[in-house]
């Protein structure tokens, strides 16, 4: 969008795409190495106990001799997208506005191959980062019918493996 090499200041240009011109300069900072150490372990405390709020995660991390503060904890927590499970308020509640979608397998019995599919997106940790493992998986046979490993969390991903599934098992019941 923005053209270094063009006659008009990239000022100019910002302004005409109504973007801010500290977007235009703002390049990300990698995320630290000792970050990412926290951060992994930080992932396997929440695996193994998913109750866990910053408080209790800081304080297993100092008992690991990991000296940090509940507030870093919940930045590094909000950076990674997990948070504390455990049962909010009013989760039964309708919200005026929403479309309900009908259970369409309620009384189903699914006892065959390309009956029912499902579509999972999980991450995986890597020595820098994570990555995104979106599969096709089907219901009976426990097959997965088509997988797709990428970097970013997006819908397009989620699409892309399907179409993989529908060209080789054509479309399910």
């Amino acid at each position: 969008m923005i053209d270094r090499q063009s006659k008009l200041p990239i000022s100019r240009q910002a302004e005409l795409l109504d973007i801010s011109r500290g977007s235009v300069y703002y390049l990300p900072k990698p995320v630290s190495e000792p970050d990412l150490d926290i951060m992994r372990r930080l992932d396997e405390l929440h695996l193994k106990h998913p109750f866990m709020g910053a408080r209790q995660l800081r304080d297993r991390l100092n008992l690991q001799g990991i000296p940090i503060g509940r507030k870093r904890v919940k930045t590094l927590m909000m950076k990674m997208g997990i948070e504390a499970v455990y049962c909010m308020p009013n989760t039964s509640k309708k919200t005026l506005g929403h479309e309900i979608y009908p259970y369409l397998l309620r009384g189903m019995t699914i006892n065959r191959a390309n009956q029912v599919w499902a579509l999972d997106t999980t991450y995986i940790p890597l020595a820098k980062g994570f990555a995104y493992l979106t599969a096709v998986v089907d219901w009976a046979t426990r097959k997965v019918l088509a997988a797709k490993v990428a970097i970013t969390l997006e819908a397009c991903h989620a699409v892309d493996v399907l179409e993989q599934a529908f060209k080789r098992y054509g479309r399910p019941d």
